[in-house]
């Protein structure tokens, strides 16, 4: 059975660092995949909370990336070379969305990191997610595009009700 979340957290990382990359050397590359990555787990563990959900995700799939390059209009550069870019087939829409809306809203993204507590995948040490929650001046120059809400927010807004409605079950929304 597979419960592993891992290729769906790598590819949909990858995915949002090539959409959204660091600005600056590799120290910037390497502080915006972090957080980009921080973000992603937080958004794939609130999206598949048990060993079952993650083992049906591997069964179906996740759908891929085609939606999101279309979004923001990576697909015109991806070119006919199915092979090298079949690493887009994990990206998780969904997770891809809920993290690039953890990533514009710091409080939304404490709210998801305790919300961890209730899951399977979660060890309780909200530490782990301090880039998330907490980035310092360094990890917001470096994803300075990662973190633009403006730039996000086409993709942040594909499934970001859902996110909301995860982090506040039985929530009324005023018209």
């Amino acid at each position: 059975m597979l419960a592993d979340l891992s290729p769906v957290i790598a590819a949909t990382a990858q995915w949002l660092t090539r959409a959204f990359p660091a600005a600056g050397g590799a120290l910037a590359s390497a502080l915006c995949e972090v957080q980009a990555r921080q973000a992603v787990t937080v958004a794939a563990w609130l999206r598949y909370p048990t060993a079952m959900d993650a083992a049906l995700l591997g069964m179906a799939g996740p759908g891929g990336s085609g939606r999101l390059d279309w979004i923001t209009g990576a697909d015109a550069a991806l070119g006919d070379d199915v092979d090298a870019h079949a690493w887009r087939s994990w990206v998780d829409e969904v997770v891809a969305s809920w993290a690039a809306s953890l990533l514009t809203d710091p409080e939304l993204a404490a709210r998801a990191v305790a919300a961890l507590a209730d899951g399977s995948h979660s060890t309780g040490a909200p530490a782990e997610f301090r880039r998330l929650v907490a980035p310092d001046d360094g990890d917001r120059n470096a994803a300075a595009l990662l973190r633009h809400p403006d730039l996000l927010a086409p993709v942040a807004g594909l499934h970001q009700d859902q996110l909301l409605d995860r982090l506040n079950p039985g929530r009324t929304l005023i018209a």
